[in-house]
């Protein structure tokens, strides 16, 4: 069981803000920074995780993959870059949830790299790709609008 994941998910603080981001997109016709978004990326990259043998903890990636777009509604608000924004929500939120300070290095180093390309490590590399992979492009709707580069669609179904 993944006690301390159960813990971020009813947190207070966390659910508020999920709920900031639905109302932020409500009018979103594409992908949405949701709870559904969330798990994705955290299964894509355990997934990534156990088939490269990596050995990093479940709950670790379960906790980036919950808390890396969790900034969002603190960007749409002041305009603080979101992965800057989610990664110092993140810090409180791991303290209050039993995860120690070599974790909470850890797993705030994936959620201010997701967006970046150039990988410091096999966890942040993983987290980038689940991230991008976790978008079904091939069956979106508003795939003809989208300003994503036609290089990052998920144009396949790989996980």
């Amino acid at each position: 069981m993944m006690e301390r994941i159960n813990k971020i998910y009813n947190l207070e603080a966390y659910r508020s803000e999920v709920v900031y981001i639905a109302n932020d997109e409500k009018e979103r016709i594409y992908c949405k920074h949701n709870l559904e978004h969330f798990l994705d990326v955290a299964r894509i990259a355990y997934m990534m995780n156990l088939e490269q043998n990596l050995g990093y903890d479940k709950e670790i990636i379960y906790a980036v993959g919950l808390l890396h777009d969790i900034g969002r509604h603190r960007e749409y608000e002041s305009g603080l870059n979101h992965h800057i924004a989610s990664t110092i929500m993140a810090r409180e939120i791991l303290k209050q949830t039993g995860f120690c300070e070599d974790e909470v290095a850890i797993i705030c180093d994936a959620i201010q790299n997701h967006r970046n390309k150039e990988k410091s490590n096999k966890l942040n590399e993983i987290i980038y790709k689940a991230d991008k992979l976790s978008r079904k492009c091939y069956a979106c709707s508003a795939l003809s609008t989208c300003k994503w580069p036609s290089d990052k669609k998920n144009k396949d179904i790989e996980y």
